[in-house]
């Protein structure tokens, strides 16, 4: 209130309803700007955590191929002692055959499985606001 006693200009109770509303949608523009950046963040995050995890993964992968080779190598050498060393390698072969099978039908059902990461922590928040604008324009 003025020294005069009447209301302020400006002040909350005497804002025309068409000013509320504006800024209202002014300040839930920038809440939807806000929320999109936070998600965009967060996959950003995720994609990087993936990426160094991939190339762990791959170098990894890498070693174990060689370390497999050489166990294939001992194994062959060890049975060509009680059989020609063709027929051990085919055994071998047959062996590490039936493993891949096995391997691939594993990998192809848990891949179908699989469904893409969702940004938690936006879609948490998003559905908060929501929940809010609603109680408040139940007021």
């Amino acid at each position: 209130m003025t020294a005069d006693g009447s209301p302020r200009p400006g002040s909350p109770g005497q804002e025309p309803v068409g000013d509320l509303v504006q800024r209202a949608s002014q300040q839930l523009s920038q809440l939807v700007r806000d929320e999109m950046r936070l998600a965009q963040a967060e996959m950003a995050e995720k994609g990087k955590r993936f990426g160094k995890g991939g190339g762990l993964f791959g170098g990894a992968g890498l070693v174990g191929v060689l370390t497999l080779q050489a166990l294939v190598a001992t194994v062959i050498a060890a049975l060509s002692l009680a059989v020609d060393v063709w027929v051990a390698a085919l055994i071998v072969t047959g062996v590490l055959a039936a493993v891949t099978a096995l391997m691939a039908a594993l990998g192809k059902q848990q891949v179908s499985k699989a469904s893409p990461p969702a940004p938690e922590q936006a879609v948490d928040s998003v559905r908060a606001d929501v929940a809010e604008i609603k109680e408040r324009a139940q007021r």
